[in-house]
């Protein structure tokens, strides 16, 4: 029988949570999410800087957290495995909004080359491995500093530096493609 089936709900260690969750169990699962949900909606703020649409991202990062606890190895706790899941949640919301609103916002103080420039460089940036462009966005667009960064990717400080560098070189090398 699941635990879902038994209406006292008695707290347990992280680990059994986890495994309860990965068997289908709701009421362990919402265990999970009441003990992480203030967690993951700080990241979620922290990268999309507008309550609602952290609070979206936050439902998001949970929906993904339940479709994807059957392959969660345990390589990583469930904590750093989460975060990772909402940092990465959060940068896709954040990054697609930014690209709406490029699509539809009128820039008048630009010329036609000049937002032609940004449109490519938005371009390029999604272009970029999945790492190096959130940590190109969080620290050359959003301003982050790199230990901030390691601390929301869940990434050593010297990653973010080195993958930083990294998408520099390779925006640098595309732009001068074109």
């Amino acid at each position: 029988m699941l635990r879902s089936e038994c209406p006292e709900q008695k707290v347990l260690p992280m680990d059994d949570l986890v495994r309860l969750s990965q068997q289908g169990d709701r009421v362990a699962f919402r265990q999970l999410y009441q003990q992480h949900s203030g967690r993951v909606y700080a990241v979620c703020m922290r990268l999309l800087a507008d309550r609602s649409k952290a609070e979206d991202a936050c439902q998001e990062v949970f929906v993904k957290v339940w479709q994807q606890l059957p392959v969660f190895r345990g390589d990583s706790s469930f904590s750093t495995w989460l975060h990772s899941i909402a940092s990465r949640t959060a940068i896709d919301l954040w990054r697609q909004d930014k690209l709406l609103r490029l699509a539809t916002e009128e820039l008048p103080e630009m010329t036609g080359a000049e937002l032609g420039q940004s449109r490519e460089l938005e371009q390029l940036i999604l272009r970029l491995p999945h790492q190096a462009r959130a940590v190109f966005v969080l620290f050359a667009l959003e301003g982050y500093q790199h230990q901030e960064i390691a601390e929301l990717l869940g990434i050593a400080e010297g990653s973010s530096k080195s993958q930083y560098h990294r998408a520099r070189q390779l925006l640098r090398e595309w732009l001068d493609e074109n």
